[in-house]
């Protein structure tokens, strides 16, 4: 909306520095800096009045004897309430509002945060223990997907005029002039994607600072991706699909960036506030959606490299559990404790030291998809 206004302002009246507003790559450090400074100013104003009413987290008896959980009993969950404003607020501010890739993420954050809360809300305030049950959680998030993927799929012409061209084309990493066709799969898989991201990110979000941490850097890394597939100079200098009018998806990723440095002012060790899944399914929901939107589905294995091996780490877990009891009568494990962040805390590492090389690591995934544009 702001943007809009700057924009009427710069056409109208045309005075000197405006047109500076119609940059992506402005806009897009406004909207870092606007969803850190929401962070900063709603953040310890939700974490008291979640405090007030009680709403914190409870310990789970699994980790009662890992690090240090059993102290973060009654510590106030639900903070994605932060991550939600930081995010959503300033993407209507400094972006196109008329844009279909930005209203379509925003709907799908939105979503998702929803059924997050729904979930964080029957956990802690009405006290049911299992929160919204699986199968419901997986309604809401197979209906967002159904959603996005019905969109792209049949009406391509709300993104852009040339969309309908690549409407179900993906880019294949390492190889160039080469693009992957979901053809009549394509809204499957969409609905996968969306479901696995959130879930996985759902999963990482275990220890101080790990989830939001991680999320911060795969957005980095999707605001550049985003902004290069949307500029035609860079996107034929790469030779992927110019996706025209999607690079107003760097100011969404861009709005993440900063809202992850904000939440994890409070919610590093020891956390002031967890995200719960209200932040967690909207973050990965955002994650998966912004892949979706910019053509790059193949690159969240490379990316999300830590949320995938989480998930990964969880379902061999549980496989391997159930093999081994119908084979020998009692179940085995591979690791220590599921997901992988809490095998690591078994294994001796302090929480800090998890979660810092887990940093590191998303660091050189981020990396390595950059290089995949050049490496081909």
């Amino acid at each position: 909306m702001l943007y809009e206004l700057l924009l009427w302002i710069d056409r109208t009246f045309g005075p000197p520095g405006f047109g500076v507003f119609r940059y992506v790559t402005f806009r897009s450090a406004a909207a870092a800096i606007t969803a850190l400074m929401i962070s900063f100013v709603v953040g310890p104003r939700i974490i008291a009045a979640l405090r007030r009413r009680q709403i914190g987290e409870r310990a789970k008896a699994e980790l009662a004897t890992t690090g240090n959980h059993a102290s973060k009993t009654g510590t106030p969950t639900m903070g994605g309430l932060i991550v939600l404003l930081s995010v959503v607020l300033p993407t209507i501010l400094w972006a196109n509002i008329g844009n279909a890739f930005v209203w379509t993420i925003v709907v799908v954050t939105v979503w998702l945060g929803g059924v997050g809360f729904l979930d964080d809300y029957l956990k802690v305030v009405r006290k049911l223990p299992k929160g919204l049950i699986a199968r419901y959680k997986l309604v809401g998030q197979v209906a967002i997907g159904l959603l996005v993927g019905c969109a792209i799929y049949f009406f391509p012409e709300w993104y852009s005029a040339s969309y309908a061209a690549v409407k179900t084309l993906t880019t294949v990493p390492f190889a160039k002039h080469v693009n992957f066709d979901w053809g009549i799969v394509y809204v499957p898989m969409v609905v996968f994607v969306l479901t696995a991201t959130s879930n996985a990110v759902n999963l990482t979000d275990g220890l101080d600072g790990l989830a939001i941490g991680t999320v911060g850097i795969a957005a980095l890394a999707l605001a550049l991706i985003a902004y290069v597939s949307g500029n035609a100079v860079f996107a034929q200098y790469l030779t992927i699909m110019h996706l025209r009018g999607a690079d107003e998806l760097t100011i969404f990723a861009a709005a993440m960036v900063g809202a992850s440095l904000g939440f994890l002012w409070f919610n590093a060790y020891p956390a002031q506030v967890f995200m719960g899944d209200t932040g967690s399914l909207a973050l990965g929901g955002a994650i998966g959606g912004l892949c979706v939107l910019i053509k790059k589905e193949f690159l969240l294995p490379i990316l999300g490299g830590v949320f995938f091996a989480e998930t990964l780490s969880v379902i061999v877990q549980v496989a391997y559990f159930k093999y081994t009891k119908r084979r020998y009568g009692e179940g085995r494990r591979i690791f220590r404790m599921a997901p992988l962040h809490h095998h690591f805390e078994r294994c001796g590492w302090h929480e800090a030291k998890v979660v810092t090389r887990f940093y590191i690591v998303a660091i050189i995934l981020a990396i390595v998809t950059m290089a995949t544009f050049k490496v081909r």
